[in-house]
């Protein structure tokens, strides 16, 4: 299905179509699952969380909110990944107030940033925390940095998203992106 069709969908749901609902899960399951294998594949080692629970943990709280306003596509795959970066950290937490578990060096791609075993029980921790700072300090980079390495959102899609110029997106991304990776490497702050 094509992308404006998604939108449609994500229009007739919030003017209350329960149905067209029904009909978006499987119109966009395929990349909210790769979504998901993305996100695992940076979690610690042992973590039992897999990418199809992820997807349905993040779907049905999804669902569980009020109808949000979806104004495109786009938008709903930032909103997914934020969920499922939510589900991740929640996994995460439980894991670490059951046991000291050790991570393992995990990289985002492009932003050239490890987090390793002395910097949390899971990645997703210390990441999660970072851009949580990032957000405090400026919502929009923290926002532009989610939707590009956990959305999986091109630059046109976040422009799309935000309704921010693309050459202000392009900058707000390089500035995250150094300002996470200071946050966290060894010894940097």
């Amino acid at each position: 299905m094509m992308r404006p069709e998604v939108t449609k969908l994500l229009v007739e749901w919030r003017d209350g179509n329960r149905a067209a609902l029904d009909a978006l899960l499987p119109v966009v399951y395929d990349e909210l699952r790769k979504l998901a294998e993305n996100y695992i594949n940076r979690e610690r080692q042992g973590h039992t969380l897999q990418p199809t629970a992820l997807v349905h943990e993040a779907y049905v709280r999804l669902i569980g909110q009020d109808v949000p306003d979806f104004q495109n596509r786009a938008h709903f795959f930032g909103v997914a990944a934020h969920l499922m970066r939510q589900v991740l950290v929640d996994s995460a937490r439980k894991f670490r107030a059951g046991k000291r578990g050790g991570g393992k060096k995990v990289s985002l791609d492009g932003i050239g940033i490890d987090i390793g075993d002395d910097k949390a029980d899971s990645p997703f921790l210390a990441l999660d925390e970072a851009l949580q700072n990032l957000e405090k300090m400026d919502a929009r980079k923290g926002k532009i940095l989610e939707m590009k390495y956990f959305g999986g959102l091109t630059l046109d899609e976040i422009v799309e998203a935000t309704g921010v110029s693309k050459a202000t997106v392009s900058r707000d991304l390089r500035s995250a992106e150094a300002w996470i990776r200071v946050q966290l490497q060894p010894g940097e702050k």
